[in-house]
């Protein structure tokens, strides 16, 4: 059994969702409190004990990658002015084993990771989307991890998910337990309505897959908005390299999504140390003007 060292996060989408913000700004780089989303999932990774990662990027996001980097110039001026915690902050963030590659058209998930061939060579590897912050004690990328060297199994992350919902989410068609939320994967589905889905166990964004998955996606077919989705090769590849779905109870916070990132941004910072005295102060007075109402 190889070991999982290799971790692929995408980052290449347009972020339209965020317009006007991401017009300049990458939307992986938005803050939830003084933190860009992308660092909470490249920590995941790192929790988790992953060695390289890669990032695939698009047009615009050269800020994600001047993050991750070295800044000399910064790092001096903090030093300079004695600011010590701040330094070890921005230093913090100096990740040397982060490469970088460009999906140079917008053709979907499953495209995106297919730039990562080459990075990932003949090895397991994890893909963690950056939409997905998911704090536990163990990540969830960890977790996933110790399910494929406990059944030498590849798997995918799901949640339960209102039925009203699964028109925005693969979804699995499960054939028996392994154990307590371990689920056998009979078919993947790629958004369903709700009256066709299988289930209401909609895959969130972590995976753990095998290098095969990239002979499937070079020659799945696009959707019909010419697009190659990540679930349909999933789905021919269960058929040779059967899959299991790990049920995720822990918390979730959906950062591709307005309601989502406004979530993200009052939860933790009711739990940060500059902003939890003033956040709670404000959200009592305005819970209590709101029963006035």
């Amino acid at each position: 059994m190889q070991k999982v060292r290799k971790a692929v996060i995408p980052a290449a989408g347009l972020g339209t969702r965020f317009l006007p913000a991401t017009k300049a700004m990458p939307k992986e780089m938005m803050p939830v409190v003084d933190t860009p989303s992308i660092q909470f999932v490249v920590e995941e990774a790192i929790k988790s004990g992953i060695e390289e990662i890669l990032i695939i990027t698009g047009k615009g996001k050269n800020a994600i990658e001047d993050h991750f980097d070295a800044n000399i110039t910064l790092e001096n001026n903090l030093l300079e002015k004695g600011k010590d915690a701040l330094l070890d902050t921005v230093k913090a963030t100096n990740i040397p084993t982060i490469h970088y590659v460009r999906q140079a058209y917008p053709q979907g998930l499953g495209d995106a990771i297919l730039q990562a061939a080459p990075f990932v060579g003949n090895e397991p590897f994890v893909v963690l989307l950056g939409d997905d912050i998911m704090p536990n004690d163990v990540p969830l990328t960890k977790q996933l991890i110790d399910i494929y060297e406990k059944y030498d199994k590849c798997s995918v992350a799901t949640i339960r998910i209102p039925k009203e919902q699964t028109n925005r989410f693969g979804v699995i068609d499960v054939d028996g337990e392994l154990e307590e939320n371990l689920h056998v994967i009979k078919h993947l589905v790629e958004k369903p309505a709700a009256d066709e889905a299988p289930s209401n166990l909609g895959i969130v964004g972590r995976y753990l897959l095998p290098p095969e998955i990239f002979d499937v996606l070079r020659n799945q077919a696009p959707d019909a908005g010419s697009e190659v989705q990540l679930t349909d090769a999933l789905e021919t590849l269960n058929q040779t390299a059967p899959l299991i779905a790990y049920e995720y109870t822990g918390k979730r916070y959906d950062v591709g999504d307005k309601y989502g990132m406004l979530l993200a941004n009052i939860e933790f910072g009711l739990k940060h140390s500059d902003t939890s005295g003033k956040m709670k102060e404000y959200i009592l007075k305005l819970a209590q003007n709101l029963k006035e109402i």
